[in-house]
């Protein structure tokens, strides 16, 4: 069993999700280590998790840390391999540094960017996570996302369903796609949604 496409799942607080995510075979799990952040995962939290899962790489995601904080900060998590960040320069120095690197922006920002920037991200090899909270996603939304998806690679983290992630992996021409881990309602006890939908549409049967 596989997933049609690649998939990161963001936000990761909890051994059910990253176990679930291990066995539907996702690609990425992320986790939060800022620790401002709702979802900031501790480094023993992380052990605790990272632990007992197999087969897909793990993702720092970070929104405000400078460049040396976060490199300070994944020297607690060596298993980290990707980090996510929503500055470029800082993402650059971060691939430097021998990890693979995801650039977060903003759909309500996404369209107003200079395609220069998708040119950049192509050059450095750089994924391109776009999200927003809005749903549905417009035609113009549409019809940036493609125009950014013709120059560099971009990972969708906005607007999918069940019914519609197949139509907008192939109309929008994506490299994947992003969905959001949930909350334990107690240990060990998951109600995984819309997650799960998703994931299972994209499964490719043996």
């Amino acid at each position: 069993m596989a997933l049609k496409t690649f998939v990161k799942i963001s936000g990761i607080t909890n051994l059910s999700d990253a176990r679930y995510c291990a066995g539907m075979y996702v690609n990425l799990i992320g986790f939060a280590l800022e620790e401002s952040s709702e979802k900031y995962v501790k480094p023993s939290q992380f052990e605790e998790i990272t632990g007992w899962v197999s087969g897909l790489e793990f993702v720092g995601e970070f929104e405000n840390y400078s460049e040396t904080d976060t490199l300070d900060a994944l020297k607690q998590y060596p298993a980290i391999t990707w980090v996510e960040h929503v500055r470029i320069d800082d993402l650059i120095a971060l691939k430097a540094a021998g990890y693979q690197v995801i650039y977060k922006k903003d759909l309500a920002e996404v369209r107003h960017m200079e395609f220069d920037v998708a040119k950049i991200l192509n050059k450095e090899g750089i994924l391109f996570h776009i999200t927003s909270n809005d749903d549905p996603l417009t035609p113009k939304d549409l019809e940036v996302i493609t125009l950014l998806s013709q120059q560099c690679d971009v990972i969708l983290g906005a607007g999918l369903s069940a019914e519609n992630v197949n139509e907008l992996l192939y109309q929008l021409k994506l490299k994947g796609i992003v969905l959001e881990g949930g909350e334990e309602i107690k240990p060990g006890l998951k109600d995984f949604d819309e997650l799960a939908d998703i994931l299972e549409v994209l499964e490719i049967e043996d």
